[in-house]
């Protein structure tokens, strides 16, 4: 019977397309010694275990997850971002967020949770949705649910067919990363969701860059998003942070967020 370990590297043998020649090759160890680590004949070290997952790419939770079915403790911290341990990092977020003004940016988690959000982003949220609260505080929820965001979003077959496929990708590569699975289902049972989205290929149709045409009272108002993350992070919450950055794709746009934020001071 397979050991703990051992369904999971199949598990992500599998994603990768790699045999257990390949996995044994490509992280230093032996074919026969991997084999009997998958059967639960043998016990990997922790250091063998670090190797297969590099090996495989793997995200530090689900390392950790790999670390801990081979029998060790977990090698990765998950600090929550308001503990003084991580005091710097969130200022160096807060520093992003401050600087990117009077354009929008958010924080966003790994599952695409809005943890943070700059003054511009909550000034441009509430003027193009003319004062109504957003339902939802996931950002693909947003974008998907047609009581939301959804109908501000002039190009949204582009923007959510992106989203879309980066789901299927995450899906495909990270076989255990259930939340993705579930969220992919979430979003594809909405109204008028195309219904090849369902098993669309992940690697076609991808733009350079992530193109937002808002609609509003002033006319289409047009971004592009840039992503910001930290650079060999030992740390899960650290890793699974993105920064979404979005830029005025003409002068207008530029010229409305700021005709947006002179507008916000007079009113202090």
């Amino acid at each position: 019977m397979p050991s703990p370990i051992g369904r999971l590297l199949r598990e992500w043998r599998a994603a990768r397309r790699m045999s257990q020649l390949d996995l044994a090759l490509e992280a230093e160890v032996s074919a026969r010694h991997l084999s009997c680590i998958e059967t639960g004949k043998s016990k990997a070290s922790k250091d063998v275990i670090g190797r297969l997952a590099d090996a495989l790419g793997m995200p530090l939770r689900e390392r950790n997850v790999l670390i801990r079915a081979g029998g060790f403790a977990t090698e990765f911290s998950e600090t929550p971002l308001i503990t003084p341990t991580l005091d710097r990092m969130r200022d160096a977020i807060a520093l992003i967020l401050r600087h990117q003004e009077p354009y929008p940016a958010f924080v966003v988690s790994r599952h695409w949770e809005v943890l943070h959000a700059n003054d511009a982003a909550m000034r441009i949220n509430h003027f193009l949705m003319q004062g109504r609260p957003l339902r939802h505080t996931n950002l693909l929820h947003q974008v998907f649910d047609p009581e939301d965001f959804r109908p501000v979003i002039v190009n949204w077959q582009e923007v959510a067919g992106r989203f879309i496929r980066h789901l299927h990708d995450v899906v495909t590569s990270v076989p255990t990363d259930d939340h993705s699975r579930r969220l992919l289902e979430e979003l594809l049972v909405y109204p008028d969701v195309p219904s090849h989205w369902r098993s669309m290929d992940a690697s076609e149709g991808i733009t350079p860059v992530l193109n937002l045409v808002f609609r509003s009272s002033v006319g289409e108002l047009r971004f592009f998003e840039t992503m910001t993350t930290f650079i060999d992070p030992r740390d899960v919450t650290l890793e699974e942070l993105r920064i979404e950055c979005c830029f005025p794709a003409d002068e207008k746009t530029a010229a409305f967020c700021q005709h947006l934020r002179e507008t916000s001071q007079a009113a202090a």
